[in-house]
C-alpha cells in the first residue's frame, strides 16, 4: 500500500505534554509518524513539524484536521494539517 503523507504543524507557547498529546492522538487513530522535528525558540515559542502517513488512518482528513484544531485550542496552540500534494504544489519551483 502506498503512503499518503500529511504535514502537521504546531505553533504556540511551550508547555508540558504537547508532543505526548499529539502523538497519542495519532496513535489512537492509526496514523503513523514518519518524521518529527520540534524545538523551543526564543521567548519560549514551541514549533513542531510532523510528517505522518494517513493511509491506514481510522478517520478521514477533515475529521483529523477538526480534532487536531480542537486539541490545539485546548493547548492554546495553532495546529495546521496540510496534505503533501498541496504542500508540493505550493512549493514547486
Amino acid at each position: 500500500m502506498d503512503k499518503e503523507l500529511v504535514f502537521i504543524t504546531v505553533i504556540g507557547k511551550d508547555r508540558k505534554g504537547i508532543v505526548a498529546t499529539i502523538s497519542g492522538f495519532l496513535f489512537k487513530n492509526d496514523i503513523n509518524i514518519e518524521d518529527i522535528s520540534q524545538r523551543v525558540m526564543t521567548d519560549g515559542y514551541f514549533v513542531m513539524t510532523t510528517l505522518v502517513d494517513v493511509s491506514e488512518a481510522a478517520i478521514g482528513m477533515d475529521q483529523m484536521a477538526k480534532e487536531l484544531e480542537s486539541i490545539g485550542e485546548d493547548l492554546g496552540m495553532k495546529i495546521q494539517v496540510q496534505h503533501e500534494n498541496i504542500f508540493k504544489m505550493m512549493h514547486r519551483v
